[in-house]
């Protein structure tokens, strides 16, 4: 049973088994960002065009508060993937056993710091005063429940380790219905608006991670331990936190660069917030195929580095980029054709539509940027380059902060130095990337011992 839900990708044919990963991930984030898009058309076309900045205005904080969680669960499945590659099983459970202990401390912990901190950080932001008590109720709602994301993370990031992506794609089709329905019925029915939205998101994910969780008990074998893989095991923790922390401070690093953009963004207003925040949705689609492309590469990478075929995983690189080039070009044709009718599924407003359908083209200019940066990096984590990781991070934050200031300061260019900052960041580390696989350093960086 645990052959069906698991995928050794260390032999066969490298593009199908990147395709036959890729797709049913793909297949679930596109559903999890239609529940996401689901929040912004409801409040957007119900609530308001203010209460849509708002919802939009937090989702990099947000993103900053789950940043821990996420790099742990990623450092976490990649430890997993090497090993499993390397053939280790029993050692596998000792790891999804001591999971279990730094997830929970670490979701609780910034579960707490993320409702705590949701005020000075809005205010610090400087959200306007008409936008600002929705944002803080959706991102009181939303980090106050982060250990339901941690769960969900750590969860999933096990499962695509071992190859299972159908888990995870299975609760997150049926979560986002669940998600679409409550938003429908909090908002439309019982008039909660934007606390109605968060809390409708936050049941949705927790669904999402006691579902995965069962399901994946019932079908992996992988994951019936026994209580000797529950001791505590100082070395695993080292390890999970040697490759997940900076991963964690690479996501932090891209979400304080992303709220930094946020605060300029807000110095132009609501209708502008409001564009923004919908363009966003709608990248939020094209992030997709990268991102699941990118850890299809992470979890290739690190099986086979774990098994020390270093040729098949530049091979596994050279053909992620051709899938990459073609899906970027197709997106600069669709925004192009159809910036305008995508914008008005969001919002009613004129101006905003206008603003947000050449925000679309500006920025599909550099979406090989963006699909480089998401297929190189999950490369790089998935064999364990950690370091490289954190300096990703530094690099978005040099992007996204020193590209906002230049283009504020060219004339003629104003707002739409918004959307141009975005795009010339993905340009910027894409490129950075690209230098860092080449140099090769990543063949030394595996951390799984020779297994007898």
């Amino acid at each position: 049973m645990a052959k069906q839900y698991s995928l050794d990708m260390t032999k066969g044919n490298e593009i199908n088994l990147l395709l036959r990963f890729t797709l049913p991930m793909l297949f679930g984030n596109l559903f999890q960002q239609f529940y996401n898009m689901a929040d912004s058309v409801i409040v957007g076309k119900f609530v308001g065009s203010n209460a849509l900045g708002a919802v939009g205005s937090v989702g990099s904080i947000n993103f900053l508060f789950f940043s821990l969680c996420m790099g742990l669960g990623s450092g976490i499945g990649i430890l997993i993937s090497q090993y499993y590659g390397a053939g280790a099983h029993d050692y596998v459970k000792k790891i999804i056993a001591n999971t279990i202990y730094i997830t929970a401390v670490t979701g609780v912990l910034m579960s707490f710091l993320g409702a705590f901190f949701a005020r000075p950080v809005l205010t610090l932001m400087h959200t306007p005063a008409e936008n600002f008590a929705d944002a803080l109720v959706y991102m009181r709602i939303v980090c106050g429940f982060t250990f339901i994301v941690a769960g969900y993370n750590a969860i999933s990031a096990i499962l695509r380790a071992l190859g299972d992506a159908k888990t995870p794609l299975i609760f997150l089709v049926v979560a986002s219905f669940i998600n679409i329905v409550l938003d429908l019925v909090f908002v439309l029915k019982f008039d909660m608006g934007v606390a109605g939205t968060a809390w409708a998101t936050v049941i949705a994910q927790g669904f999402s991670m006691v579902g995965s969780i069962i399901y994946g008990y019932k079908k992996n074998e992988n994951l019936h331990l026994k209580r000797n893989h529950f001791m505590v095991d100082s070395e695993i923790v080292k390890k999970s936190f040697r490759i997940g922390l900076p991963m964690a401070a690479q996501n932090a690093l891209i979400a304080i660069s992303c709220v930094s953009l946020q605060s300029v963004v807000n110095r132009f207003g609501p209708t502008v917030m409001a564009a923004f925040t919908a363009t966003g949705r709608v990248e939020q689609l094209v992030h997709q195929p990268f991102n699941s492309l990118g850890m299809a590469e992470s979890t290739f990478a690190g099986q086979n580095a774990g098994a020390g075929q270093f040729e098949r995983v530049k091979v596994g690189v050279k053909k992620g980029m051709m899938i990459v080039a073609v899906f970027s070009a197709l997106m600069i044709l669709v925004m192009y054709t159809c910036g305008q009718p995508i914008m008005k599924i969001f919002v009613n407003d004129p101006e905003v539509i206008e603003i947000g359908a050449k925000g679309l083209m500006i920025t599909s200019l550099m979406y090989v940027g963006l699909g480089t940066i998401y297929l190189l990096r999950g490369m790089l984590n998935g064999v364990g380059d950690a370091t490289f990781s954190m300096m990703n991070g530094v690099i978005e934050v040099i992007g996204r902060v020193g590209f906002a200031q230049l283009f504020m300061l060219i004339p003629g260019i104003g707002m739409w130095g918004i959307w141009w900052t975005n795009g010339m960041t993905w340009a910027l580390t894409g490129s950075m990337n690209i230098i860092r696989v080449k140099q090769g350093r990543w063949k030394t960086k595996t951390v799984v011992e020779k297994v007898n």
